[in-house]
């Protein structure tokens, strides 16, 4: 029995993804750009002035020491990007910018989501409710999602690459997958991958 759970992130410590699922907006992709991964309308997408649709769901970033991923739901990924850049800590850049953006303000008050992965082995996962903000290390597969799940708890998930991420985040047996992002730390930096369910 499949869930409507909405969009999720799972965060590994190693690896991590980040899936769009949608029962409103089904006409979207990722795509690569020079610095990150953004969801985005398909070609064939009907028009829509909704601020949540489009949105960098994956940045890599230089910081002080070193590398860290950082992928979430919405457009409070960019400030947790360049908060890490300018050296604030992966938990102060999570939760500041999840406070500062908040829940989103449609039908649902949907909660905003996020992750970061460090090259040191850090990794953490938030998200910011009508009634909350939580963000926790990570040390076991952990899942959080804007509906059903809203507080992180752990999962069932055997990726251990950015492509089997994304593969693995687009199969489970959660409702209306649309597109779907995955990130890995390897010896050679981050790899990313996308998966459009093509």
């Amino acid at each position: 029995m499949s869930t409507y759970v909405g969009r999720f992130v799972v965060v590994g410590p190693e690896v991590g993804a980040y899936r769009v699922s949608s029962r409103s907006f089904p006409n979207r992709e990722i795509t690569a750009r020079e610095d990150a991964l953004t969801v985005g309308p398909t070609a064939d997408a009907p028009e829509t002035d909704n601020p949540y649709v489009s949105y960098n769901c994956l940045r890599i970033v230089d910081t002080p020491t070193g590398q860290t991923a950082a992928f979430g739901n919405g457009s409070h990924v960019d400030p947790i990007a360049e908060k890490l850049e300018r050296g604030y800590p992966a938990r102060d850049a999570l939760a500041e910018s999840l406070l500062a953006l908040d829940y989103e303000k449609d039908d649902y008050n949907t909660p905003r989501i996020a992750a970061t992965i460090g090259d040191d082995g850090e990794a953490l996962i938030g998200t910011v409710r009508k009634d909350a903000l939580l963000v926790e290390p990570v040390d076991e597969p952990t899942l959080v999602a804007t509906y059903e799940k809203n507080a992180p708890e752990p999962i069932e998930f055997s990726a251990d690459t950015a492509a089997a991420a994304a593969s693995e985040s687009y199969g489970l047996e959660f409702e209306h997958a649309v597109c779907a992002a995955g990130v890995a730390r390897t010896d050679d930096g981050f790899e990313t991958a996308i998966e459009n369910g093509d």
